[in-house]
């Protein structure tokens, strides 16, 4: 069933048919959380699926090519991270209501127009141009692990005398604002030193555990971006991606 071509616009922005309620009944019925696979070549206002807890993540995958059945498996199951983002800004429903005929791209308050495109559209959206996905854990623990690695450093004592020295490691979340800490301690260890010579040690970093802040809720997030392991004055960039 074709929803839009050439000479045939759609006239709503949600899913056509049954298909809402097809994937919100699929959801309620599931053990885990299910991914949902959109195609289409516009904008939608999913709303009932960002919603919906049992719905986890919503890949939109426009007009696929010949490999429109291996790609979005490969992406589901963990194979490849495309870091899309979308190409148009997605509508509410409600943007329906805009006439069709009028093209002004600049919002107009004084008649209820919204503008339009994402360099003038001024009400909500589902999602903004250049949305971009968002990495999902889907065998946490698993995942997690496998994200680990080691910090080595090495502590070399300029003095004319041993003792121990404390190495701190802290890291630093990509915002520093908005009441996330400024840094937060990751781990620390006790290194005895003699005079003028290097010592190694060691931290183990678990990204899902030591580079986690709590948002607003309470809940602990790992924020996309740079994150910063700090050493005393030293500083080193962790990227994390989707």
């Amino acid at each position: 069933m074709t929803q839009e071509k050439e000479d045939h616009d759609r006239v709503s922005l949600l899913l056509p048919g049954k298909q809402m309620d097809l994937a919100s009944s699929v959801a309620s019925v599931s053990k885990n959380p299910i991914i949902l696979v959109l195609t289409g070549g516009g904008p939608l206002d999913v709303t009932f699926a960002e919603s919906n807890p049992w719905i986890s993540s919503i890949l939109w995958i426009g007009y696929p090519g010949e490999a429109g059945g291996k790609a979005p498996a490969e992406v589901v199951f963990g194979d490849f991270n495309p870091g899309g983002r979308l190409p148009m800004t997605w509508y509410p429903e409600s943007f329906t209501r805009a006439p069709m005929s009028d093209m002004n791209m600049r919002a107009d308050p004084s008649r209820g127009y919204p503008g339009r495109t994402y360099r003038f559209y001024n009400r909500d959206r589902i999602y903004g141009f250049e949305h971009s996905t968002r990495a999902s854990l889907t065998n946490e623990v698993e995942y997690c692990e496998s994200l680990r690695f080691l910090v080595q450093m090495s502590v070399m004592n300029a003095g004319d005398e041993g003792g121990a020295h404390v190495v701190m490691l802290f890291s630093r979340a990509p915002r520093s604002t908005g009441g996330f800490p400024k840094k937060q301690l990751i781990g620390f260890d006790r290194v005895h030193t003699v005079p003028f010579q290097h010592f190694q040690t060691s931290i183990i970093v678990d990204p899902c555990n030591h580079l986690c802040v709590a948002d607003e809720s309470g809940k602990k997030v790992l924020l996309i971006g740079e994150n910063v392991l700090i050493l005393g004055d030293l500083e080193h960039s962790v990227s994390i991606e989707t």
